[in-house]
């Protein structure tokens, strides 16, 4: 489900030449995305290495390998919120086996955003990205 959500985009992405309609649409994916409550605004939640404040919360169904992993997130920065919900597009309902290997930076590079984003926003996008895989690789070995 999560890939077929994300190829979506990828399919948005090339219709949408102009980068400011594609930061736009990443801003939408963003805004559409349940917030998360104030009391997962944690610490422990808390992604670091961005330059924004940002929040990830992995449900875990399962245990070792097979477990399936997905995330919430929340940011206060709209185009960080945006990133997350991409992110969230393309990882979530996969198992931890399916995450500990698959090339998550590479799946978002089909979107371009590698190239446009600001060297803040890319580091930490890859803080929100080892956060996934660290959490995936946790779960496989149960």
């Amino acid at each position: 489900m999560a890939a077929a959500e994300f190829e979506e985009i990828v399919e948005t992405f090339e219709f949408l030449e102009d980068w400011e309609d594609r930061y736009r649409h990443v801003i939408d994916l963003g805004r559409e995305m349940d917030p998360l409550p104030e009391e997962l605004h944690t610490e422990g939640a808390k992604v670091h290495g961005c330059a924004s404040q940002v929040w990830m919360i992995p449900r875990v169904q399962g245990e070792g390998p097979e477990a399936v992993i997905s995330f919430d997130g929340d940011s206060d920065a709209l185009i960080v919120r945006g990133l997350i919900a991409v992110l969230r597009t393309r990882v979530n309902g996969e198992t931890a086996d399916t995450l500990s290997t698959l090339d998550i930076t590479g799946e978002l590079a089909r979107l371009g955003l590698d190239k446009h984003l600001s060297a803040q926003r890319s580091n930490g996008l890859r803080a929100m990205v080892a956060r996934v895989r660290e959490i995936a690789e946790s779960t496989a070995r149960g």
